[in-house]
């Protein structure tokens, strides 16, 4: 009983000796700065203005966790293939890009609460026929590759057995196949169908009609194992709702009322 009592004595004072590993979240804070991916071809969620400095939505929301860590922020601009790349490789702390929180994103990253949701619509051009997302059978399709409405579009295609899909490594390059004529429609965020059709940028472009998708919740996200972080976002996006400046901000950037973050009969 003795020897046991010893040796308990002895491992509680090995790892009381042992230094405390800093997590993802203590690490941001000692360095003075917090990285952020974030996509910069998706307006108004982020893009450049004239004076090629990072705005929109995303980017404020990265400014203000910056504020609330009392860091610095840095923008480090991040293609949407590339959001999970940056944090796995070390050259981002967090991703602010509009990422949908799907199942198979989850086994290699970590997501915190909804912090935005978009509906998805049909963007296409006013000559090519196409009146609804139904009027996509048989089209030439395309869109970001790896993204939300990438994935259901290209699902539905082969589904129909007809037409053809093609995926692109930017925003900017859905747009120019686009008016170019090498797709005939693409499913968009509402947020940027609107944005790019009122913009006068591409000749003709107008939205179609809603895509029959479910709402696309999208999430802060981190490296899965940094649950410390995990935490501090989820309780970052509750305060950024109840203080009301998730309101103020998509009011800013998208305009009317925004949307609801939680998901009905469930936590979030």
């Amino acid at each position: 009983m003795r020897l046991r009592t010893v040796a308990a004595t002895l491992l509680l004072g090995m790892i009381a000796a042992m230094p405390a590993k800093a997590d993802k979240l203590d690490d941001i804070i000692a360095s003075g700065v917090l990285r952020c991916a974030v996509t910069l071809d998706f307006p108004p969620m982020g893009s450049r203005n004239e004076k090629n400095e990072p705005i929109g939505f995303d980017v404020d929301t990265c400014n203000d966790l910056a504020k609330a860590l009392g860091v610095k922020a840095e923008i480090v601009e991040t293609p949407f293939p590339d959001r999970i790349p940056a944090l796995v490789s070390g050259r981002a702390d967090v991703g602010v890009a509009s990422t949908s929180d799907t199942l198979e994103r989850a086994k290699t990253i970590g997501f915190s609460i909804p912090y935005f949701a978009f509906k998805m619509v049909v963007l296409t051009k006013e000559d090519t026929g196409i009146d609804a997302y139904e009027s996509l059978k048989g089209k030439k399709t395309g869109s970001t590759a790896g993204t939300f409405e990438a994935i259901a579009l290209e699902k539905d295609v082969k589904a129909w057995g007809g037409g053809s899909f093609r995926p692109y490594q930017t925003q900017a390059d859905v747009f120019l196949a686009l008016s170019q004529g090498q797709i005939d429609a693409t499913v968009v965020t509402n947020t940027v169908a609107h944005s790019v059709a009122k913009s006068g940028k591409y000749k003709g472009f107008v939205v179609k009609g809603d895509a029959p998708y479910v709402t696309d919740y999208v999430s802060l996200i981190t490296l899965r194992e940094e649950q410390g972080l995990i935490n501090y976002l989820n309780l970052f996006v509750n305060q950024q709702v109840r203080t009301g400046r998730y309101k103020e901000l998509f009011e800013k950037w998208v305009g009317g009322e925004a949307p609801d973050l939680t998901v009905k009969g469930v936590y979030y």
